[in-house]
């Protein structure tokens, strides 16, 4: 909103200064004879129409995308700005085409007193402050119809000061001195409707600005977990840079990871360049450090299919692949066995035919039933019995023992401590062994989930 009134207001406050100062300049060309005092007049009056136009545009192009208009409207700035340079290639023309005809001619100069050096200088001073403000608003909400508009006045500065030499060449004789004048007015116009022209039309045609490529390839690719980018497109629209890529991302990584590179992206790119759109588009690759075991996880993954313990031996060239598999309990043998059979063909696909799998089905674990904490005094006994059978061992410290009654049976979550130095497996093995003894003593717990950690520093 605040850049939305600075551009409003700046190009409102252009457009009293070029009405102003046009019309000071055409009466005083007219009452002298100078054609080229009357051709700045008419500079400023196109510089009138282009601020009318971009007070016009600018209150338009911030409005947000609609249906009509996915990318917004900051294109409008652009198609603006071409108009001007139409106006000021005509206005160019027609002071050629005058000036031409004056110096034929052989036409009078002008009658010179202080009237037009006063305003002329009134003008450049005014010029002055108009380009500076209009410029340094352009540069603060990336506008291109307002950068056009600073380069109009920073023009008509040269401008004047063509008018004032002319005047002066007059003044000491020259007869040709106001022609000429005017016509390096026209030529200056045609430079500045050039240089217009070309930066307007490669932001219509999409051109990518300079080195943006470059910076948004390098933010995303900062990135943690994009391996490469496919493709990366740039373009402006307004003062919002579009961003469209295609980046590689590690297909074992699972959605909310790759939701967390997209977000970290948009962070990056809004980072280097400010107001960004950014498209993103995950692609899942293969990695170069990819295991065995990553790759048969990632084809269980694309099946929906729920495995564990998956073991992968290499003897001798030849590939040993066992799986769990987990499907639901009420299903079929026979539909279960075909599911299997599409996993093993999926798995041999990838590695080969040579490759040796077995899959072993079992129930999915269900969903924990609704309980109830236990008593104080059951978890108790829970808990004697679970130091007992630690007793002597590896693990220590058996605390924070909560059991749940369900109607599947109790279920006992405990913490319990460990030599730091200890393995996991050895540690799996010393709690599993304490799991399967309370479970052999107490036959109503259906589930033991432990939490094994070193000592407290």
């Amino acid at each position: 909103m605040t850049s939305q009134h600075n551009k409003t207001s700046v190009a409102a406050i252009s457009i009293f200064a070029s009405g102003g100062m046009a019309a000071a300049k055409f009466a005083v060309g007219i009452a002298i004879g100078s054609l080229a005092l009357i051709s700045e007049a008419l500079h400023s009056s196109v510089d009138l129409i282009a601020t009318i136009i971009t007070w016009a545009v600018v209150r338009v192009s911030d409005k947000p995308a609609d249906e009509e208009h996915h990318y917004g409207h900051g294109k409008l700035e652009s198609v603006s700005a071409l108009g001007v340079t139409a106006l000021l290639y005509v206005l160019a023309g027609g002071i050629l085409v005058e000036a031409y005809s004056r110096l034929r001619e052989g036409t009078p100069p002008p009658t010179i007193s202080a009237v037009p050096f006063v305003v002329l200088v009134i003008d450049i001073l005014v010029n002055l402050w108009r380009a500076r403000a209009l410029h340094r608003a352009a540069r603060e909400t990336s506008s291109q119809a307002l950068a056009a508009d600073a380069l109009h006045f920073a023009s008509d500065v040269l401008g004047s000061f063509a008018v004032i030499i002319g005047l002066i060449l007059a003044a000491l004789g020259f007869w040709w001195g106001d022609a000429a004048a005017a016509a390096a007015v026209a030529v200056m116009i045609a430079l500045l409707g050039l240089r217009m022209a070309g930066s307007t039309v490669q932001t219509l045609v999409d051109r990518a600005p300079e080195g943006a490529h470059e910076k948004a390839t390098a933010a995303i690719r900062s990135v943690a977990g994009v391996i490469d980018i496919e493709r990366l497109r740039v373009r402006m629209v307004g003062a919002t840079t579009f961003i469209d890529t295609i980046a590689k991302v590690p297909r074992t990584y699972p959605i909310d990871r790759v939701e967390e590179i997209k977000r970290k992206a948009h962070a990056a790119v809004d980072k280097a360049f400010g107001d960004t759109d950014l498209s993103f588009t995950a692609v899942p690759v293969a990695r170069d450090n990819e295991t065995v075991r990553d790759r048969i996880m990632v084809i269980a993954h694309n099946s929906g299919l729920a495995v564990h313990h998956v073991t992968v031996h290499d003897l001798g060239g030849k590939l040993i692949v066992s799986i769990d598999l987990e499907v639901d309990a009420g299903m079929r043998l026979d539909a279960a066995h075909d599911v299997a059979n599409t996993l093993e063909r999926k798995i041999k696909e990838e590695f080969g035919e040579d490759v040796e799998v077995d899959v072993h089905i079992e129930p999915l674990e269900p969903e924990l039933p609704f309980g109830v904490d236990a008593t104080p005094e059951r978890v108790r006994t829970i808990a004697d019995a679970l130091t007992e059978y630690a007793a002597g061992g590896e693990i220590h410290d058996i605390h924070n023992v909560r059991v749940r009654n369900t109607d599947a049976g109790e279920i006992v979550n405990f913490h319990c401590r460990a030599t730091p130095s200890m393995s996991v497996i050895k540690v799996h093995e010393h709690v599993d062994a304490i799991e399967r003894a309370l479970r052999r003593a107490f036959p109503s717990v259906k589930r033991v989930i432990s939490h094994a950690e070193p000592p407290r520093a």
